[in-house]
């Protein structure tokens, strides 16, 4: 009996190493709202990094969140670095790309509570009087991120954030 139980839970443990392995080495996530004012209203929230405070919504689970700027104030070079609680953790974004009221590009690096290195990226569509803002992040998936993915999903964890971020710049948007 004792040697089937082991057996199962080699075959188990066997099982979730091989999903994990054959699962694909890159992620995005991505998702989108329509928000009631023009793309360049919008825009300045995105593209000035301390401007963020009023909408992130990672920016509340640290009350005593240490924020780092510089760089320029706003636009490519614009740097954030922040270091928060094991819900925060610790990291450095980077503004590489901005294009004024329609895109910015973020290179993310986090250290906290895992290594990571990924791209996101803010779309901004100008819509029936108003501008779709899609946000998406994505980058490497190495196979401890893999591995993690069998048991988490990132795309609903990571995903709810975004959703909660995008209504919360909706909100100060449409102000």
């Amino acid at each position: 009996m004792f040697k089937a139980i082991l057996a199962i839970i080699f075959i188990g443990l066997l099982g979730v190493l091989g999903y994990a392995a054959i699962s694909p080495n890159h992620f995005r996530i991505e998702r989108s709202t329509t928000i009631a004012a023009p793309p360049e209203k919008v825009f300045p929230l995105i593209n000035d990094l301390q401007q963020w405070t009023a909408w992130s919504p990672w920016e509340k689970l640290d009350p005593v969140l240490k924020r780092n700027y510089s760089g320029p104030k706003e636009g490519v070079g614009a740097t954030y670095a922040w270091q928060g609680n094991n819900e925060v953790g610790t990291g450095r974004m980077e503004i590489t790309k901005s294009d004024p009221a329609s895109r910015v590009e973020i290179k993310l690096d986090f250290e906290m509570p895992f290594e990571a290195h990924n791209t996101a990226e803010f779309t901004l569509r100008p819509e029936d009087g108003g501008t779709q803002v899609t946000w998406a992040m994505y980058g490497p998936s190495p196979y401890s991120h893999r591995l993690m993915q069998v048991f988490f999903d990132m795309d609903d964890m990571v995903g709810g954030k975004f959703d909660q971020g995008l209504k919360n710049l909706k909100a100060a948007a449409e102000k």
